[in-house]
Formats: structure tokens, C-alpha cells, sequence
């Protein structure tokens, strides 16, 4: 577990989940937080609060949970993924985060449906 003591006292917690796509450094990598929520961290894009991650990332997520995030696929392999920004450079620094990589934090969101949308009754 890496943990960041954020201005105000909160201890910020962030457990690993798993990493996959990059040969050098831990990126990009999932992490669930003791907030709810999840920490993307991916390739730097040109647009802000956006990383570049791998499909296989998503595998990681926490079981009956999904990353709740607006994702565009690129069609080589990867989406680009909206969150936002982290910026405390305590969490960065507790995270391996290698030059062109940073983080977003998005939301962690329950799977409420398993099937095809047109079978619902």
C-alpha cells in the first residue's frame, strides 16, 4: 500500500492493481484508493487530465467495479482516458512514474449490468 499525507492530515492510501503495457518503469498501472475512487497512470497526451493506456489495463479493475471515465479508443491497442489531473507531487513521488507518464485520478464505479443492453427487460 503507498500512502500520501495531503495538506489538511487525510491520508490518501493507494493499493496496486496491476500494471501492463510499458517495458521500462511501473506504467502504466491501476490503483484503487481508500477514497472510492481509482489512479490511472498512463502516458502523457496533449490534453490536459488525458492519459494513454493499454486495453489490459481495465483487466485490473477491482471485481464488480468498472474505471467510470470517458475513454476514446485510439485503434492501435489503446484508449485515451479523461480524468483528473494529480498533481500532489507526494502521490507522484510514492508512485514509479517514469519521464512522459503521469497520473488521473477517475471515478470507481459499480457494475450494475452484465448482458446486452437490447436483451433488458
Amino acid at each position: 500500500m503507498i500512502m500520501h499525507e495531503p495538506i489538511g492530515g487525510h491520508t490518501m492510501k493507494l493499493s496496486f492493481l496491476g500494471k501492463g503495457g510499458s517495458e521500462g518503469g511501473g506504467c502504466p498501472a491501476l490503483f484503487s484508493t481508500d477514497t472510492g475512487t481509482y489512479v490511472v497512470q498512463g502516458w502523457e497526451t496533449s490534453t490536459a487530465g488525458a492519459v494513454e493506456i493499454p486495453h489490459l489495463l481495465l483487466g485490473f479493475a477491482e471485481p464488480n467495479t468498472f474505471v467510470g471515465a470517458t475513454m476514446t479508443d485510439t485503434g492501435r491497442g489503446t484508449f485515451l482516458l479523461h480524468g483528473t489531473a494529480l498533481a500532489d507531487l507526494e502521490v507522484l513521488a510514492q508512485m514509479d512514474i517514469a519521464p512522459g507518464e503521469t497520473a488521473v485520478e477517475v471515478p470507481k464505479v459499480e457494475r450494475m449490468f452484465y448482458g446486452n443492453a437490447a436483451s433488458a427487460g
